[in-house]
């Protein structure tokens, strides 16, 4: 699509939650149009209203600047198939210095500049992708999940760090537990026993029954004595009205983690359905270590707009995962990118990481690049980067992953 002098007025919008500030220029930076609408269906018929009668049309729709990407008013002008353009509020801030240096600032100053934006740089940003409506529920539903997990992580160090001050006995008979306290079986002994004392007067047989409530079903005795002698043991034990105090805590602090991992499940098992109806999940599932959750991540961050990355490396710089070199007279710094999303690049250690035992040519890969003296990071970071050149290619291309097509050149060096 061509940019700049294919349109002739420019729309920018300032946002707010209760109305915007709309102002539309000409290609010369005069002001055509300028209005506050509400954020309802009213005010949105009146932006349209206004950008028809500044010329807009399903022939050459007015180009929109706006600063969020998110709400209705942007949905819908997306769905109206018109270019929208979302500018950081930080480059807002820094074009608002070209035009003064009072350091003032007003609604319809900011719409006035994200129109300009538009007009004098509209080459330099890039319009918000025609992704499908599946592809946005995938993002919406995978970085809900994301989210609900960091939620829980956080619960989890929150509920840990008060256990250690009066309960360590609790810990200590779920040390060994993969899932820690964040088990389900953890959490009913929890609530049922929030304090030492109340541990002391459980029965080995009441364990054993709630072990059972939490879904437990083999060696349900057994794991209900170690854990009976782990909280009945020796430890330090706060003043009883205290210890009281802290365990009313817990149990509050108990409620929000059972929240956050019921959300977390739950969140992604609709994660994981509406992935699956999409028609690029079982290219994006045939690369190793990419499974269904994981695999909606990177759908949810890349989208199916076959237009949005140019090329690979293009994929790369956007995930964080290819290098980015500063140079300036004789010195030349390579490092790795700190701008970057944030999500695909989480998403991206995990599935490097996963690969390094799905996949012999990305561990052989991971090898090579440790013995070449990067850290375990930088290694990791390495294969992701290659591991996004091949789904880049599967997907433009509609095949599948294939082990012996992504490392051939590397196992003929082998062999």
């Amino acid at each position: 699509m061509i940019w700049g002098d294919a349109y002739a007025v420019f729309c920018g919008i300032d946002w707010f939650e209760q109305h915007h500030d709309v102002v539309i220029v000409d290609g010369n930076g005069g002001l055509v149009a300028r209005q506050r609408i509400g954020d309802d269906a009213a005010g949105f018929g009146r932006l349209l209203e206004m950008l028809a009668q500044a010329g807009d049309g399903p022939d050459a729709y007015v180009p929109v600047a706006v600063e969020t990407s998110r709400g209705l008013l942007v949905a819908c002008l997306r769905a109206s198939g018109r270019p929208v353009f979302v500018i950081d509020p930080m480059a807002v801030a820094r074009y608002r210095e070209r035009h003064t240096v009072s350091r003032k600032k007003s609604d319809h100053g900011d719409a006035m500049v994200l129109a300009n934006i538009l007009r004098t740089d509209m080459a330099a940003h890039r319009a918000l992708l025609a992704d499908s409506e599946l592809a946005q529920a995938v993002a919406v539903l995978a970085r809900a999940q994301q989210d609900a997990v960091w939620d829980r992580t956080q619960a989890h160090n929150k509920l840990r760090s008060l256990l250690r001050e009066y309960y360590p006995a609790f810990l200590a008979a779920f040390r060994d537990a993969r899932g820690g306290i964040v088990r389900p079986e953890a959490r009913a002994i929890l609530a049922a026993a929030p304090t030492p004392a109340a541990a002391a007067a459980m029965s080995v047989q009441q364990i054993a029954d709630l072990l059972r409530q939490a879904g437990r079903q083999r060696g349900v005795t057994a794991r209900a004595a170690r854990i009976h002698q782990a909280l009945t043991s020796e430890h330090l034990r706060q003043p009883s009205p205290v210890e009281q105090a802290m365990g009313r805590r817990a149990v509050a602090l108990l409620r929000a983690l059972d929240t956050a991992c019921v959300n977390a499940e739950e969140l992604a098992a609709a994660a994981e359905e509406a992935f699956d109806q999409h028609p690029d999940s079982e290219i994006i599932t045939s690369l190793p270590g990419l499974g269904r959750l994981t695999g909606a991540r990177v759908l949810a961050e890349i989208g199916d707009d076959r237009s949005r990355f140019a090329d690979a490396r293009s994929l790369k710089a956007y995930a964080g995962a290819a290098p980015v070199t500063r140079a300036s007279g004789k010195r030349v710094i390579v490092m790795h990118r700190r701008v970057k999303n944030q999500r695909l690049a989480t998403a991206g250690y995990q599935w490097a990481f996963s690969a390094l035992t799905a996949s012999p040519g990305a561990h052989a890969h991971y090898q090579r690049r440790r013995q070449a003296g990067d850290s375990h990071t930088a290694a990791l970071r390495n294969t992701f980067n290659r591991l996004l050149g091949c789904l880049h290619h599967c997907l433009h291309t509609q095949q599948p992953y294939q082990e012996a097509t992504a490392f051939a050149v590397r196992t003929l060096a082998a062999a």
